[in-house]
């Protein structure tokens, strides 16, 4: 009875959560329904450059793990995630050393914390062998619904923290980290200047101009998000009973002076906090997150997805769930604890975000 009490006060909530304004139902890739001219040729115009092959004459490297944002955002179409394959450069190597936020050290000095794994001709930088150093993978991640993730007030984010244990990662310079696997990044012009550094070696403004980099991040930015398919309302109650709705929130509803962005329902859920995750998904620190702390996973669009967590260790949604630890492992073991009926009507309502 509480499951179902909770569903419908969330739905309540929805409901008076103001003129919040639906989405309409693009396809994955397409921009958002609304744009002004303006808008879409500047979405067009990014997605170019978005697509746009570097060089070593065009700025490429000297390290790098792709020659363009498209070659790892490309699964099921640009701006999507990382495949994985034989020959496979979407998964990133991480490097730190320390456990903790303060004393978290990047290895900056020997070109982490990202490692590539191409070069324009010099050696590659090995990552250190120091016991103290802790490595760590990372999946490439869709980027359809990134501007509406922008566009959630701080205030609805840190409304969630007393749920679960949760924190904000307020950042040295006092904004809400809330993009990357550890919410080091605070609005998309960071997110997208840090990627083309790190995955190209391209530096801004010697190698791209910022008004190129604008035109990246209004390509993402005015990506559309995935949209629900048709409810499974068991798979939902049960997705609330076991308690995965107390950190993977459903949606939120956003404010930004776009008008097309703004009072939309995101059905992100996640509630862009970190949480700690056990020993057995820790890797490394880096920003304000300790090496077993991970912002939630947003689930929308997971059925477009074919790995799991944030390295893709798992290769089932079971698998990711049962892997839950330390702050998820109360949400873990009741799935375990379901009965066969529930289990399967939980991964199909997953399967349809």
């Amino acid at each position: 009875m509480t499951g179902r009490l909770t569903v419908v006060a969330i739905g309540l909530s929805l409901l008076l959560a103001g003129a919040a304004m639906p989405m309409m139902r693009p396809r994955l890739g397409d921009p958002l329904p609304g744009l002004t001219s303006t808008e879409l040729t500047r979405f067009t115009q990014g997605k170019a450059v978005f697509s746009r092959e570097f060089t070593p004459e065009t700025g490429l490297g000297p390290f790098f793990n792709n020659v363009s944002c498209a070659q790892c955002h490309e699964d099921p179409v640009t701006g999507g995630a990382g495949a994985f394959n034989e020959d496979d450069v979407d998964v990133e190597r991480h490097a730190t050393a320390g456990d903790q936020p303060k004393t978290c050290d990047e290895l900056t000095g020997f070109g982490g914390p990202v490692f590539r794994e191409q070069t324009t001709g010099p050696n590659l930088p090995p990552i250190p062998a120091d016991a103290a150093v802790h490595v760590g993978l990372r999946s490439t991640p869709m980027l359809f619904g990134f501007g509406l993730v922008e566009a959630i007030p701080e205030s609805a984010i840190l409304a969630h923290e007393p749920r679960a244990g949760g924190r904000a990662a307020r950042l040295p310079d006092g904004r809400l980290g809330r993009f990357g696997r550890k919410a080091t990044d605070p609005d998309l012009p960071t997110f997208v200047a840090g990627a083309f550094n790190k995955e190209q070696g391209i530096d801004i403004p010697d190698e791209l101009s910022p008004a190129d980099l604008d035109l990246t991040v209004d390509f993402i930015r005015f990506l559309a998000p995935p949209a629900p398919l048709q409810r499974d309302h068991e798979g939902w109650e049960v997705f609330h009973q076991v308690g995965c709705a107390e950190c993977h929130i459903p949606s939120f509803v956003t404010k930004s002076p776009i008008k097309v962005l703004d009072r939309q329902v995101v059905h992100l859920f996640s509630d862009l906090l970190l949480h700690d995750m056990g020993p057995a998904l820790a890797d490394l620190c880096k920003g304000v997150a300790a090496r077993a702390e991970f912002r939630t996973e947003p689930l929308m669009g997971l059925r477009a997805r074919s790995r799991f967590l944030h390295d893709g260790r798992a290769l089932t949604l079971q698998s990711a769930i049962v892997q839950h630890g330390g702050q998820g492992a109360a949400a873990a073991a009741a799935f375990l604890n379901l009965s066969r009926r529930d289990r399967e009507a939980l991964l199909r309502f997953l399967k349809s975000l």
